[in-house]
């Protein structure tokens, strides 16, 4: 079973020039296991710096971040992440792709049998053998999302993954991956720039102000699931989260 995310961190400053600049203020939040979560905010209020920290690439902060009870120092096998870009290895098949991301001291006959699974679950069957350059963009993105899974993670993270796809794959690729983490019952944390993604996908949005970027509000998401992204509720709340993210009103978005 997953575990729960405990983020509390109080600021990060960088040194620019000669001069530190202050880029994270106080980001304090909490997911609970198997919670689904997404940040939202303008560009380059530190988003992606803030899920860095949590992946533990980045532990130049004033805080503690807890996975469980443990204290994230480093990157670690209990967490898997997903970039905008799928970062296949184009001289790897889809199969070695997915068993590349296994510890070699891990590697037999049961975790080869889970990247099969894997890439049932993620809807590759037949692909096994295919090459990256013989995948179409949301192709690549569910072999990039099966070796996130492989090695069974207490916290997924992504890292605007979507954000190169075209609307269409987009919103296949949204539906896939709100399947496949609520079967394994994964804890995810998803940046992105898209408030109907976030809203479609989410439990809760973190929306982060701006310079420092810090946690200004935090939004339960109490839609049923399967969410229907025309009904009422939804775009009143979707008004909602642009007015508190982005300062913008529902006619101008």
């Amino acid at each position: 079973m997953s575990k729960p995310l405990d983020v509390n961190i109080f600021h990060k400053d960088v040194m620019v020039g000669f001069r530190s600049l202050r880029i994270l203020g106080q980001n304090s939040f909490g997911l609970s296991s198997g919670e689904f979560a997404s940040i939202l905010g303008k560009s380059g209020c530190g988003k992606s710096t803030l899920l860095r920290a949590i992946a533990g690439l980045d532990m130049a902060f004033e805080g503690k971040i807890l996975l469980g009870e443990a204290p994230i120092t480093g990157p670690g096998l209990d967490r898997g992440m997903i970039f905008q870009e799928p970062r296949l290895m184009p001289w790897m098949t889809v199969q070695k792709n997915i068993e590349f991301a296994i510890p070699k001291t891990a590697r037999n006959k049961s975790s080869f049998e889970h990247v099969k699974q894997l890439i049932h679950l993620v809807g590759l069957d037949g692909f096994n053998q295919a090459w990256p350059n013989q995948l179409s963009g949301g192709m690549a993105q569910r072999v990039a999302l099966a070796r996130a899974l492989v090695n069974i993670p207490d916290l997924l993270l992504l890292d605007e993954p979507f954000g190169a796809l075209d609307s269409h794959t987009k919103i296949s690729m949204q539906t896939e991956l709100e399947r496949i983490v609520r079967y394994e019952g994964t804890t995810t944390l998803m940046v992105t720039h898209d408030v109907e993604e976030a809203l479609f996908l989410s439990d809760t949005i973190i929306i982060m102000s701006q310079q420092p970027g810090s946690t200004s509000h935090v939004i339960s998401v109490d839609l049923e699931r399967p969410r229907s992204r025309t009904s009422q509720r939804f775009l009143d709340i979707r008004t909602q989260i642009l007015e508190k993210a982005y300062h913008v009103e529902e006619g101008i978005a």
